[in-house]
């Protein structure tokens, strides 16, 4: 990343703060080995394969929060924008509209205001991924049986945030210079939730789509 990118996407705009592996850890090795595919310019539908031997779920794991870490830098940097009154409704234009349903308060899918969306989301995510039932750090513990299928609903997620940045925000990310390492984050998280079919089509949509006004066109992608 250049000068001028590591000055915008700093630690202190991290939306939330970044989870890491523990040095030593096989998940820690999967992780360096992605980002020095990444890092040499290697092609990135070949760079989100599973490696030969290695286990799906590590390798899901590590994507997991390593997009977790990225999606919430692109936010941070956003963040102080998004607000009630700018963005009422957690949208992806007129045409998309997320609604927050969770086990506690919001049992019914509601209409929020996108940075209470954002909010709750982050927080979700975050006691996921630091749930050692969920995700296990220590070697020997297995993942649960169901975890494919809860990072699915964490990549699925994730996916609207993008949505969010890139239709409502992305006037922000260009004034920064930064669209390039977003557009190269995106096309990463969009190639490894296709190769491993962690995201349903049609939650791609609006990202999909060819439309006259759209930041990013991705249909030659699919």
């Amino acid at each position: 990343m250049s000068t001028a990118l590591k000055q915008v996407f700093n630690k202190d705009k991290t939306f939330r703060p970044k989870r890491k592996f523990e040095p030593g850890t096989q998940r820690f090795d999967l992780h360096k080995r992605a980002q020095a595919s990444l890092s040499s310019g290697l092609d990135l539908r070949a760079a989100v394969k599973l490696p030969q031997g290695e286990d799906l779920n590590d390798w899901v794991a590590v994507h997991v929060v390593d997009f977790f870490n990225r999606i919430n830098l692109i936010y941070g940097t956003v963040c102080e924008f998004c607000t009630d009154k700018s963005c009422p409704v957690m949208s992806g234009g007129p045409r998309y509209e997320y609604r927050w349903q969770d086990e506690h308060k919001y049992k019914k899918p509601t209409p929020l205001p996108a940075p209470q969306y954002m909010n709750l989301l982050m927080d979700w995510i975050e006691m996921q991924i630091n749930n050692e039932d969920i995700f296990p750090t220590s070697i020997g513990i297995p993942f649960p049986k169901n975890f494919i299928q809860i990072c699915k609903k964490i990549l699925c997620r994730l996916f609207r945030v993008f949505v969010h940045v890139y239709i409502h925000h992305f006037d922000r990310i260009l004034l920064m210079g930064a669209e390039a390492h977003v557009n190269t984050c995106y096309k990463h998280f969009y190639y490894f939730s296709t190769e491993l079919n962690l995201i349903e089509r049609k939650e791609l949509e609006p990202l999909v789509r060819t439309e006259p006004d759209s930041h990013v066109c991705l249909k030659s992608m699919a």
